[in-house]
Parts: C-alpha cells; sequence; structure tokens
C-alpha cells in the first residue's frame, strides 16, 4: 500500500488458501489497546491461512487419490485419448464429498469453536478501542468548548 494510506488493503486471493490476505494499517500513533486488537486481528489471520491452506491441499490430494482409485477400479486411465482429463459423474463424487466432510468433521467443529473463541476476543477489543476513542473525543470537545 502507499506510504500515505490510512486503510486496511486486502490482497488478491492466496493461491493455498482461497483467502484474501490483509495489510493491516499501521496508525502512527497506535495505542497498546490498538495494537493489540491489530494483532488479535492478524493472528486470527494467520490461523485461519494456515488452516484452509493445509485443508485444501487435503481436500485435492484426497480428491485426486479418489477419483484415480474410481477410474482404476473401471478399467480406465486418468486421461482420455484425446488428452482430457478423465472425470467422474456427480453421484460418485458425492460420495467423496460425503466421506470427507464426515472424515473431518472434528477438525471443522474445532477450526469453528476456535474461530468464535478469536473473533468474540476480537470483537470485545472492538468495543473497547471504540470506547476509549469516544472518550478521548468527548474530553477534547470538552477541552476545546472550555476555550
Amino acid at each position: 500500500p502507499p506510504a500515505h494510506s490510512r486503510n486496511d488493503w486486502i490482497g488478491p486471493p492466496d493461491k493455498h488458501s482461497n483467502l484474501r490476505p490483509v495489510i493491516f494499517y499501521v496508525p502512527p500513533e497506535e495505542s497498546s489497546l490498538e495494537r493489540r486488537l491489530r494483532e488479535a486481528r492478524q493472528e486470527a489471520q494467520a490461523c485461519d491461512q494456515r488452516f484452509w491452506a493445509r485443508h485444501n491441499r487435503t481436500f485435492r490430494q484426497e480428491k485426486e487419490e479418489f477419483i484415480y482409485s474410481r477410474l482404476k477400479a473401471k478399467g480406465l486411465e486418468m486421461r482420455d485419448e484425446t488428452g482430457q482429463k478423465a472425470t467422474l459423474n456427480a453421484e460418485e463424487m458425492a460420495d467423496f464429498y460425503k466421506d470427507f466432510l464426515s472424515k473431518n468433521f472434528r477438525k471443522h467443529m474445532q477450526y469453528n469453536r476456535d474461530w468464535y473463541k478469536r473473533n468474540f476476543t476480537i470483537t470485545f477489543l472492538m468495543g473497547q478501542v471504540a470506547l476509549a476513542r469516544a472518550l478521548r473525543w468527548l474530553r477534547w470537545k470538552k477541552k476545546n468548548i472550555g476555550n
């Protein structure tokens, strides 16, 4: 982002996680509370990036293995005679998706619990920052009105 920017910048989707990374704006006079909020948001983003990159890599690998095993069982190759990648029908793929979700249910539940904890903390910190800023503005207003 340009040096004069006063906003967070959102990048293109990551090729592994499919999440859009955020470059967080750091104000020059960031308070310790604001820093805690930014760091909590950065840590949440890093956790999400790690989880989804790992999850997507496992998904793609297991999907390829599933397709290969089903094609092999049918006596087919991964590519047809024209060089196109062979595919399975929607019903066969539904079996894979169902099995994959069932097998990873606990991981998803743990991720969801962690996600809610992190986001509750972020929301709480956002409330504290908003309150601190409002109080700071009221003190400034009172000081300037009194002059």
